[in-house]
């Protein structure tokens, strides 16, 4: 029940000779605009001499390598990395800086005719800290260096002032997703710990990130951010590829695996060990982040021809009981935090559930292919929340949704916070949940002063089946009883046009405080649909 409120690289390939091994190592998202920003790290060099020197195995490379280094530097002083990249090329404007284009030609990969290719952006305009990247194959870790004659500068007059050694600021992973003969972006790592993927078909929105911490805390927000990062080269015949990155902020310190599946649903299997420098607060395990400006239950008013403007519409939880539960996002004219308790969650998702153009009427952003991003815990990440923030905005330019995980525990100062996930980035999926759904929720002013009319449509197979005579039943409640609220004229009916199902009622408010609601439809004992969860405030 709710309560509100691979792969590492160990390959066995020989060489029978005598060798010395050596180890180096040295349109983008609104939310990683505002927030991000990634740092170059030193380059250290290390060589060790083959045990044996007639055959060796090739160097070896694992989330383990990346937790020693993280571990390390949870012992050290945080090092601010800003002031490295020319003041000049931080105050460009965004579209110079969008025509910095990287030369596909020298793609990493490209010349080795891999299914996987790498391109990478260039620092400047928000991104003012560049990331160390190294590729890893079977013969060690190799850093990859920045040259200004990687990238086309269109009609920007500075390609000349660009410093040789100026470093990337992320990179972007390519591979023919949607068409054999063309490699497309499937995933991007751009500014502090921010990532982002889609499926076949589909177009960038919401993001992901690292790690958040104290998010909606009035201390002020802490943002991590990738300082290092590791690309293995895949084989010619792979279906992923396998990326490693070190975290680092004032409070901690971490260790990550990323592991990409393009398709239909492009998959990315994550591994995290987190390393404490000092308190950091609270903690959300795999952050989603996106934009939400109003939606057909929105009531505040915008001057703007499109229906409705907004890369996700909800929040979709699982928990351990069994029940689904969704919560429409709404952009409050206040800060609103909102948790779901649970143990155990099987998963959680930021949603973009509304697929039809008519409801966007944008042919420039194509809101309705916008991905939907899903989080399905490994193992047993125990007691704790889901937590909600929803941030007021005027413009669709600002992410102004997060969700996340936040544990009630944390494991012994020493250890690490470690965490495993799979992120599925994906159109639609009827499994998700599997019963019939919520697709829309409307609200007006009721009968009384103190009354709020819900209209909310629920669509599913199951529920196109049902005829219009037989007895659907709404399981209407508020939480907290009637010192709250009470429900009233409440009613269930076929909706003809679609197949669905709509439940109409009102609320009573009986109070000054925030009103939790929550409905689904029942037959004859037997839940039809998720759950519907809302906030009304007073």
């Amino acid at each position: 029940m709710f309560a509100a409120g691979r792969t590492g690289l160990r390959r066995a390939g020989h060489e029978c000779r005598g060798v010395v091994k050596s180890i180096r190592s040295p349109r983008p998202s609104r939310a990683a605009r505002i927030a991000g920003r990634a740092l170059a790290a030193v380059v250290v060099s290390i060589s060790v001499l083959a045990i044996a020197p007639w055959c060796h195995q090739a160097q070896a490379f694992d989330l383990d390598d990346v937790e020693a280094k993280a571990r390390k530097l949870a012992t050290e002083p945080f090092q601010d990395p800003t002031g490295k990249i020319p003041r000049w090329l931080l105050d460009i404007s965004y579209d110079q800086w969008r025509d910095i284009r990287f030369r596909p030609d020298r793609s990493l990969w490209r010349d080795r005719a891999l299914p996987f290719e790498v391109q990478f952006f260039h620092p400047g305009l928000f991104y003012d800290r560049a990331v160390a990247i190294n590729e890893v194959d079977a013969l060690g870790v190799h850093p990859l260096q920045f040259s200004p004659g990687q990238f086309d500068y269109g009609n920007n007059d500075f390609a000349s002032r660009v410093p040789q050694d100026l470093g990337y600021a992320g990179f972007r992973i390519h591979y023919p997703i949607n068409k054999p003969d063309y490699s497309d972006e499937v995933a991007v790592f751009l500014g502090a710990s921010y990532l982002r993927a889609l499926g076949k078909g589909q177009v960038f929105g919401l993001s992901a990130r690292g790690l958040t911490i104290d998010t909606a805390v009035a201390s002020g927000e802490e943002f991590p951010y990738f300082r290092e990062f590791w690309l293995v080269r895949p084989t010619k015949n792979a279906s992923d590829v396998a990326v490693y990155a070190l975290l680092d902020s004032p409070s901690l310190t971490g260790a990550y695996r990323f592991v990409v599946y393009p398709g239909q649903q492009t998959v990315i299997d994550v591994e995290s060990r987190v390393f404490v420098r000092k308190n950091a607060g609270k903690l959300g395990i795999a952050p989603l982040t996106s934009m939400f400006l109003y939606g057909e239950n929105t009531t505040q008013c915008f001057d703007n021809y499109r229906p409705e403007v907004h890369d996700s519409d909800g929040l979709l939880l699982f928990a351990d009981t069994g029940e689904w539960l969704w919560r429409p996002f709404d952009n409050p004219t206040t800060l609103q935090v909102h948790s779901f308790q649970m143990t155990n969650p099987r998963g959680f998702g930021v949603l973009q559930r509304d697929r039809d153009f008519t409801n966007y009427q944008d042919l420039e952003t194509l809101q309705e292919k916008r991905p939907s991003a899903w989080i399905a815990p490994k193992g047993q990440w125990g007691p704790g929340r889901v937590e909600l923030v929803e941030i007021p905005t005027r413009k669709d330019i600002h992410d102004n949704i997060v969700a996340y995980w936040v544990p009630d525990t944390l494991p012994p100062a020493g250890e690490p916070i470690s965490h495993a996930y799979r992120m599925s980035w994906y159109p639609d999926d009827p499994t998700r949940p599997p019963a019939g759904r919520a697709v829309a929720t409307r609200r007006e002013h009721g009968s009384s002063e103190h009354s709020t009319r819900f209209v909310v449509d629920f669509q599913g197979k199951q529920l196109e089946k049902l005829t219009a005579d037989e007895v659907l039943r709404a399981v209407v409640s508020v939480v907290g009883g009637d010192d709250k609220g009470h429900i009233v004229g409440q009613y269930v009916i076929k909706i003809p046009a679609t197949g669905g199902w709509r439940l109409g009622f009102q609320v009573e408010a009986t109070s000054k405080e925030p009103i939790e609601l929550r409905a689904y439809l029942d037959k004859a004992g037997s839940a039809l649909t998720e759950t519907w969860s809302y906030t009304l405030a007073p």
